[in-house]
């Protein structure tokens, strides 16, 4: 039983690096924590417990957790520092030796969070506290983020089996696992019955969705568009070789799920792939593309891209570079390779320097950007409907269309987190949205 005096008059504050996963995993952290009477502080105010949910995807992500618990632990002194998420289960050594530190916790222990904070009551000494380790991660644990948000990300699954050689999130996050349908839709009818309006589904791997359960990932969306109140779905990252022409057609014709797509990519050289070992072709990628512009027109899709992998040599970059500039997508998301310890990566002969990243990366961030306003400027003109979110800058507020078009509109209180018909106007290049006129 766990003594819940200890936690009276305390606050907590929350941090989270990395993806939507990981803020929906903080979300869910922070409703345990409230659920004992633990409030979450507010500006300004200083925090008993800090919990910093961290990423380790790069390198840079690593450095950047490490800066970040440094400068939490000046900002609340005396606070109870609790480190957890995937740089936290890949290095537990190493993140407990930052200044500051209390307790860190890997995968399987993060939401064990009130069993360890009871040692808020007898601080340690001689260094933080590591939980123990496990791992072969097994356990599912549902979360839903439930900020003051209009958008909601809903973790439908976890974990990943494809261990693609450059990658380490198997080793941090454990095997592809996921809840039930049945808990899925219940989640959708909280969030609905809170008021919010946009659900996106998020995970690791979130088309390999049933997994542990005997479902399907058309399964889940059938399902999920049934529920009264959503007004939109996003499906976050999914695979190329996982997004069934099943799905692409039910998108194509459900009320609530967004012509919205993000499918990782990651090199558009058929022999690097091979190098990355991951599970499909350019062919099959591009087959993937057409198909789901030739339902969805209007469909937003963004591409996920590594430069400077071991192996990728110019010519092979050249290949990723013309097979981007024929495909019809609207943005790249685009990352510069960084060597993980532990990977098969490694073992490959050719290594790429930092300055031909550095100029990989620029030629496919300006391909992007170009691409990018290409698909906004199509839509001048054009009548959209917008949700609209809590997010002020200046006179002006913002929403986004379904197919992820940002919008700005003067700010009006009463357009929070409500839908509302639009005339999409011109391009607004230093706020990088399309100005509109609400629709009387």
């Amino acid at each position: 039983m766990i003594d819940r005096t200890i936690f009276e008059n305390k606050l907590a504050a929350y941090y989270t690096l990395g993806c939507k996963l990981n803020f929906a995993e903080t979300s869910a952290i922070g409703k345990i924590l409230a659920e004992q009477g633990i409030r979450k502080a507010r500006s300004g105010e200083k925090a008993d417990i800090c919990v910093v949910n961290t990423c380790s995807v790069t390198e840079l992500a690593d450095k950047k957790c490490r800066q970040a618990i440094r400068r939490i632990s000046k900002q609340h002194p005396g606070a109870f520092i609790v480190v957890t998420g995937c740089y936290a289960q890949l290095k537990p050594e190493e993140v407990s030796h930052i200044e500051g530190v209390d307790l860190v916790l890997g995968a399987e222990q993060k939401f064990d969070i009130l069993l360890h904070l009871e040692d808020l009551r007898k601080r340690k000494e001689g260094g933080a506290i590591i939980a123990s380790k496990i791992k072969d991660i097994r356990t599912f644990s549902p979360s839903c983020s439930s900020d003051d948000r209009t958008r909601h990300f809903l973790k439908v699954q976890d974990g990943c089996d494809y261990y693609c050689s450059y990658c380490t999130i198997p080793f941090a996050r454990g095997r592809s696992r996921n809840g039930s349908i049945d808990s899925m839709v219940t989640q959708a009818h909280e969030v609905a019955a809170k008021g919010g309006k946009e659900i996106i589904l998020t995970g690791v791997n979130i088309g390999d969705f049933g997994k542990t359960t005997g479902e399907t990932f058309p399964d889940l969306i059938q399902a999920l568009d049934q529920v009264e109140g959503v007004c939109r779905y996003r499906i976050s990252s999914i695979e190329p070789n996982l997004i069934t022409d099943e799905a692409i057609e039910f998108v194509a014709n459900s009320q609530r799920f967004v012509p919205h797509f993000h499918i990782p990519l990651q090199s558009g050289s058929d022999e690097v792939l091979r190098l990355m070992r991951r599970k499909y072709d350019t062919a099959l990628f591009r087959h993937k593309i057409e198909r789901i512009k030739e339902r969805m027109p209007e469909a937003f899709i963004g591409i996920d891209v590594i430069v400077g992998t071991r192996g990728e040599t110019d010519e092979l970059f050249e290949e990723t570079y013309s097979f981007l500039e024929s495909l019809d997508f609207s943005q790249l998301h685009v990352f510069s390779y960084s060597e993980r310890p532990g990977t098969q990566a490694l073992k490959i002969a050719h290594s790429v320097d930092p300055k031909t990243k550095q100029t990989r990366s620029q030629r496919l961030l300006d391909l992007s950007e170009q691409k990018w306003k290409q698909f906004y400027e199509s839509f001048t003109g054009k009548e959209a409907t917008v949700l609209f979110e809590h997010t002020r800058k200046g006179e002006y507020m913002y929403g986004f269309t379904g197919n992820y078009i940002k919008v700005e509109v003067p700010y009006d209180a009463s357009l929070i987190n409500e839908t509302s018909v639009v005339n999409l106007q011109g391009w607004n290049e230093k706020r990088t949205a399309l100005t509109a006129q609400l629709k009387k």
